[in-house]
């Protein structure tokens, strides 16, 4: 019989995260004490009252024309709004295409703007590697499903292969066995081996459809590139770490070795054509079913491992490395950002010890203008801290196999730093500051007393709260803009901000407007619960600096709360955006923002930012995901012909099971299939 692993329990928990979610993604992580226990300032004491200055300023009050949309009392902008210059209306062009945003809604489906269409690309068992069966829900087992695609489909990476084709990396972040499984027809072994397959990475060959702008997925049986990879594919660990005694186990006493990847969110694709994956909410893997050492105390507790009751998944029941009271050097093994070289299927995927060991939200890497790789990351936690890494060495440019395999060692040396920033200081009302990269170790030299290189990358938490870094409202995607060089993170929310976390001018929302449906009105909650995005700027422009500049570029919520600031954009002319996520950036500079989680009400969706200009700071919504879903991915193509994203837990709300599900998207069975999607111009 199927377990069933989570009461049916209708209310939902975290804005419209129902209560399914914070299971199976994160075990519940906002119930837990917060991991960080440290008492560094988190800017209170530098500025007060900036909230309320702030709706004096410019852009701090809707504006008087303000449209209602759907419902939803907060404004929104009119077509004709889009006719600024230099954009065509005919142009397929994503970056400076002209479209109707699209209005809040609940719908079980994803809506474009009209101007744009889509198609699905992969779904949920959809065929993957040559010798994969066909998808069948009501007769699943491992094998198969290791084969083919796998679940909750998070980050996308799209690389150039050969004429019309291109490789599709997708991550698969987590399960969810209520939607996934007939009840009464596997057993509890099963269940669990079946959702540990399910884990992982894809690679899938894509080729160009009859539509401009359309992608579909190749044959996999003549696709030599495909690719599963899950909890039983083979890594390297790679970088000062690797080999360290606590990387050891009994399976595998060299510490250079490790099984499989999981709880992977967001990535990057590198300059030197890999992709990275960032482990995130591993934590929640792990158990123990008996006393667990207490030399591991101190680290567990800061990585919200749990060493007394099972969790969510019970994996230690058909893999008893996951046991912590047997092998809790296991769980040091996750909790990496891991390079996949989808060009070499053959390739021993790779997990870079020297990014750190924390809840990687994902890597994103660009180029400084003396050539060093640098990195940027966020620790997707309440009250933790954004990072970055710069290179040793430089970059060589050009196709040949020694430059490739040269770049490919780039992320194995360097230095590793956290951030700290500061408020200006002057009570102007304006969320702005500087700040200052702490280096914590280089591959040789330990920054922390008492630490060496590599007790600072497994333990990097631990490492980062000896120096004093900011803590945050869930950073999570860190993204460098191709066109400007700018930095821009998303800090998701924190709906304890204001009750157990001060308010400071990096972290400002002492309240925000949230609403239960598209019907209901706008109430006052404690916290920041829309979340904000983060502007960035290295000294010099240079991302090897140790100093940068920042600023809020957006706080987020309903333009017609007062709290809500959009880059100093008229607010009668913006799109409410809730819970900002993963980001983006088209050819021209646009920032492309998906968000998790929506407290006003409407579906999840997909929102397209100028940064620079006249239009700085309107947000445009572009899509909505179905019903229960998030927003993943984003990526929009280097032609700018299209964007793409991935369809996470669509229908899962609380209650919903794969016999009564709450939703059916994309609608081609009885059930949800989490998938990846292209847009495209109609």
């Amino acid at each position: 019989m199927t377990p069933q692993l989570l009461p049916l329990i209708a209310a939902p928990r975290h804005g419209s995260r129902s209560r399914a979610t914070c299971h199976y993604r994160c075990n519940n992580a906002c119930d837990a004490p917060v991991p960080n226990e440290t008492a560094h300032p988190e800017m209170r004491d530098l500025v007060e009252g900036t909230l309320a200055r702030r709706s004096l300023l410019k852009g701090g009050a809707i504006g008087a024309g303000a449209l209602v949309v759907g419902g939803l009392g907060s404004a929104a902008p009119a077509a004709a709004a889009n006719g600024a210059a230099g954009r065509g209306r005919q142009t397929s062009d994503v970056g400076r295409a002209a479209f109707t945003p699209v209005a809040p809604n609940r719908t079980d489906a994803l809506t474009n703007a009209p101007e744009f269409t889509h198609n699905v690309v992969i779904r949920w068992g959809d065929p993957v590697e040559a010798d994969a069966p066909r998808f069948d829900a009501h007769a699943q087992t491992p094998e198969a499903q290791a084969r083919q695609f796998g679940y909750n489909n998070d980050y996308v990476g799209v690389l150039p292969l050969t004429g019309r084709s291109a490789l599709l990396v997708t991550n698969h972040e987590y399960t969810d066995e209520n939607l996934m499984f007939l009840a009464d027809t596997y057993d509890d072994a099963t269940v669990k081996k079946i959702a540990m397959a399910a884990h992982g990475m894809a690679v899938v060959t894509i080729e160009r459809g009859r539509a401009k702008g359309s992608w579909i997925r190749s044959n996999h049986r003549r696709a030599r590139h495909n690719r599963r990879i899950t909890v039983h594919t083979e890594f390297a660990f790679r970088g000062p770490a690797a080999g360290h005694e606590l990387l050891r186990t009994a399976a595998e006493p060299t510490g250079t070795r490790v099984l499989g990847t999981f709880g992977n969110c967001a990535g990057g694709t590198t300059p030197w054509g890999t992709v990275l994956s960032g482990e995130e909410n591993f934590n929640g893997y792990f158990d123990a079913s008996g006393a667990v050492d207490p030399a591991n105390a101190t680290s567990f507790k800061r990585y919200g491992l749990a060493t007394a009751a099972a969790t969510n998944r019970g994996w230690s029941s058909v893999d008893e490395r996951f046991d912590l009271s047997k092998h809790p050097h296991e769980a040091y093994r996750f909790g990496w950002v891991v390079e996949v070289d989808p060009y070499e299927p053959g390739s021993t995927p790779v997990k870079q010890t020297m990014l750190g060991r924390f809840k990687h939200e994902g890597a994103n890497v660009t180029l400084s203008e003396s050539g060093h790789a640098v990195a940027y990351m966020g620790d997707d936690e309440r009250g933790d801290y954004l990072y970055k890494f710069v290179s040793a060495d430089r970059f060589r440019r050009g196709d040949s196999p020694a430059a490739r395999a040269h770049n490919k060692t780039l992320l194995t040396r360097g230095t590793l730093y956290v951030a700290k920033f500061v408020g200006d200081g002057t009570g102007d009302g304006e969320f702005d500051g500087a700040g200052t990269w702490i280096a914590l170790t280089s591959d040789t030299r330990s920054h922390v007393p008492g630490m060496s290189v590599a007790e600072v990358l497994v333990n990097t938490r631990l490492a980062a709260d000896t120096v004093g870094p900011t803590k945050m409202d869930r950073p999570e995607d860190v993204e460098p803009n191709p066109v400007n060089g700018k930095i821009y993170a998303a800090l998701t929310n924190n709906s304890d901000r204001g009750v157990k976390y001060p308010t400071d001018e990096t972290n400002p929302l002492a309240s925000s407007m949230v609403r239960a449906s598209l019907d209901a009105p706008l109430t006052s909650k404690s916290g920041n619960r829309n979340g904000y995005v983060l502007e960035l700027t290295e000294l010099g422009n240079d991302h090897t600096a140790t100093k940068f500049t920042w600023d809020l570029f957006l706080v987020c919520g309903d333009p017609a709360a007062p709290e809500t600031y959009f880059a100093g954009y008229d607010k009668s002319k913006v799109s409410p955006i809730s819970c900002p996520d993963n980001v983006a950036f088209d050819k021209v500079g646009n920032l492309w923002i998906s968000t998790d989680g929506n407290v006003l009400g409407s579906n999840d969706g997909l929102f397209r930012v100028p940064v620079a200009g006249p239009d700085r700071g309107r947000v445009e919504q572009f899509l909505t995901v179905p019903f229960g879903a998030e927003t993943c991915g984003p990526l929009v193509t280097e032609d700018q012909l299209s964007v793409f994203v991935a369809v996470q837990h669509p229908g899962e709300t609380d209650g919903a099971t794969f016999e009564a599900p709450s939703s059916t998207w994309p609608h081609t069975d009885g059930f949800p299939r989490p998938s990846v999607v292209v847009s495209y111009r109609r």
